[in-house]
């Protein structure tokens, strides 16, 4: 399951960027680009497209290459946040917040809850 996890805990493979980049759907460019738009992220279709935030040599969404949660994640060679000691941490919950979902916490919960 956590091959397709960002550090963050959201499931690339779901994520409409991720989609469309490995379909090549323009449409789902244009109405992922709208609905980010909406909420305060200022993207264009051509824009949506990624290859999943552990890629260390593709594409990355707009912010990510400057996500703090993946520049603390990366040089910790962990699967996701919820292997760092430090999990859940500030730097986290305010990149739940700023993107408005639950599923990263959701899914690193659960991940978190297979170690123990």
């Amino acid at each position: 399951m956590e091959e397709n996890i960002s550090f963050c805990g959201i499931n690339c493979f779901s994520c409409p960027a991720y989609i469309a980049k490995s379909t090549n759907n323009n449409d789902l460019r244009i109405k992922t680009a709208k609905k980010w738009s909406s909420i305060g992220f200022e993207i264009t279709p051509e824009q949506v497209n990624c290859d999943g935030c552990k890629n260390t040599d593709g594409i990355l969404l707009l912010h990510c290459n400057d996500c703090k949660v993946r520049n603390c994640a990366m040089p910790k060679d962990i699967m996701t946040c919820a292997q760092c000691p430090d999990y859940s941490c500030e730097k986290l919950e305010n990149l739940w917040k700023e993107i408005q979902t639950t599923e990263g916490k959701t899914n690193l919960d659960k991940i978190k809850q297979s170690f123990n």
